[in-house]
Formats: C-alpha cells, sequence, structure tokens
C-alpha cells in the first residue's frame, strides 16, 4: 500500500513592528486583498467568537483560484490555526497557522506554517502545490512585512470611497450589466477592447483597453469574483502608473423601489510616480484627487449605462 505523501514547510520573516499589530492585520481578512498580493477577495460564511469560515480567491503560479478555510483565531497566543476544508485540485488538503512571535516591544518574527498533499499524491501535481506554496508565502510575508513597516505612511497613500445610482429595474439585469464584461467595447464609450475569460463559474479575468479623455488608452488586469446577483469584486495586477493596488466591488441592493447600485473602490498611491505625473511640486492630494476622478468617471458611466440597460428590461 503506498504512503500518503504529507508535505511541510515553514517560511518566515522579522518585521518591525509589534506582534499585537500584526496578528490583528492578519485576523482582519477584509485586509487581505490590499496586503497580501495574491489575495483577490475573502468572503466571510460564518464568524464566531474564535472560529470562522472563510472563502477565500486568490492567485497560485498565476491561475485563480478559491477554497474555503476554517480559521482558529488564538489573540493570546498570538497565533491563527486554519484548514481548508473544500480545496481545489491539484491540491487534496492543506492547513497551517500564523505564529506571531514578539521579539522586542517594536519587533516581530512571523512564521508562517503549511502543510498539505496532493491529488492521488502525484508527484508533479506536489511539486506544482510546492512552487505555489513557496511563491505565495514568500510573496505575502514581503507584502506583509511591507504593509506593516509601512503603515504610518500609507494611511496618507491609502483612500476608499464609492458611487451609487438608483435604478428602477431589477438587480439581475443591473448584475448581468457588469457582470457581462466581453460586451463592453460595443456597450461603453470608453472601453476600446476587452479580454475576458471564465476559468470557472463567476471567477472571471478581465483584461481591457481604457480610453482617457485626453484620449490616451491604458490597459489595465484584473481578477473577478462574481456573486449573483448581488456583489462583483475584483483587484486589478496590471494597473496605472499612479496606482500600486486597486481593489473594487461592484453591489447591487434590491429596494422598494428598484435597485441601489455601487461601485467602491479602494487604492494606493503610488508615490515614486507622483512627480512625473505633475512635476516636482506634485502632491499626493493632487495624485488622489486625480485618480479618484478617473474611477469615478468611468464608475459612473458603466452604472448609468447598466440603469439604461436594466430600466429597458423592466
Amino acid at each position: 500500500m503506498s504512503q500518503t505523501v504529507l508535505r511541510e514547510v515553514e517560511h518566515d520573516i522579522t518585521v518591525s513592528a509589534p506582534a499585537a499589530d500584526v496578528y490583528r492585520l492578519i485576523a482582519e481578512v477584509e485586509n487581505w486583498p490590499r496586503i497580501f498580493p495574491p489575495t483577490i477577495y475573502v468572503d466571510t460564511v460564518e464568524s464566531g467568537d474564535d472560529e470562522e469560515l472563510i472563502r477565500i480567491w486568490a492567485t497560485a503560479n498565476g491561475e485563480p483560484k478559491n477554497w474555503v478555510s476554517r480559521r482558529r483565531l488564538d489573540p493570546k497566543a498570538l497565533r491563527i490555526d486554519f484548514r481548508q476544508e473544500v480545496s481545489t485540485p491539484p491540491v487534496a488538503a492543506m492547513g497551517g497557522a500564523w505564529i506571531i512571535e514578539p521579539v522586542s516591544p517594536t519587533e516581530s518574527r512571523i512564521r508562517l506554517l503549511h502543510d498539505y498533499r496532493a491529488v492521488d499524491d502525484d508527484p508533479e501535481s506536489l511539486a506544482w502545490i510546492d512552487r505555489a506554496v513557496d511563491r505565495n508565502s514568500r510573496s505575502e510575508l514581503a507584502a506583509l512585512k511591507e504593509n506593516v513597516e509601512l503603515a504610518t505612511a500609507s494611511e496618507e497613500l491609502t483612500f476608499s470611497f464609492e458611487d451609487t445610482v438608483e435604478i428602477d429595474g431589477s438587480a439581475k439585469d443591473v448584475f448581468d450589466f457588469v457582470n457581462e464584461a466581453n460586451l463592453w467595447a460595443e456597450r461603453l464609450p470608453h472601453v476600446a477592447t476587452v479580454r475576458l475569460e471564465e476559468e470557472a463559474p463567476g471567477l472571471q479575468t478581465l483584461e481591457m483597453d481604457t480610453r482617457a479623455p485626453n484620449g490616451s488608452v491604458h490597459t489595465t488586469k484584473s481578477y473577478r469574483v462574481c456573486l449573483p446577483h448581488h456583489r462583483i469584486a475584483y483587484k486589478q495586477t496590471t494597473l496605472p502608473a499612479l496606482m500600486s493596488l486597486h481593489t473594487g466591488r461592484w453591489t447591487f441592493r434590491e429596494t422598494e423601489t428598484g435597485v441601489l447600485a455601487s461601485s467602491q473602490h479602494t487604492v494606493v498611491i503610488r508615490a515614486e510616480n507622483i512627480t512625473r505625473f505633475f512635476g516636482e511640486d506634485g502632491t499626493v492630494e493632487q495624485a488622489r484627487e486625480h485618480v479618484r476622478n478617473a474611477l469615478s468617471t468611468n464608475s459612473l458611466a458603466t452604472l448609468g449605462h447598466s440603469k439604461t440597460y436594466a430600466e429597458s428590461r423592466r
């Protein structure tokens, strides 16, 4: 009888931040798309005092995947254990832990443990998982170190905002308009071309060329998680030069009179490119205003056309 191959690995990094602060950052999963490069979106399915069930969408070796994990949180021990309840092939099972160890009052060590098996103990699949875990663990820890240590500076560079329109139609029709991004080049004047792939139902890779008001065209790439008919969350991986991060969320909430459709954005400004756009006297505030205006213009245009579409189908 063949023996099951269980791989156990550990990655670690030391950061200049108090251990309790690091623990809180990891414990709050709503931060993950912002602080961990592979993470696209996290949805809390169940939540208790010290245990929760979460659904995670993330890239592994450049491929979007999703899985469900159960987490047990121990703030006293500064430890978070996790175990995938529903894994995605080639992963048969995976679990591990985050362990935060104080080094000094202002420094801590983060240990990230993983244990996993491949479907049918296939050696090629196990090697694929080895590479994915190693790449994601290194990028997660590096990003976590950067985000913790630059927390003060990033407060000025990070901002969120939301645009909302009322629509006299159904949430399904509005959702369909935003979900069917493959038709945006025909439906939206600011979209030049679109390349859309749906690797699995509701998990999309969207690459598009967008026209700016000055006639220039820029390319963006996003991973999107589409949850009919109330939410589409996304994370851009190919970004305009003024942004180092952009995550967003389309939401569609039915009301007594129709639908409230919203577009929410969270942005981190790329500080080193500010002077390139605005000269030596350029400021973060100028960059924030420029990015917000550009994103709001496109979001409101999309919401406006979705309103026309949905109301015509009443």
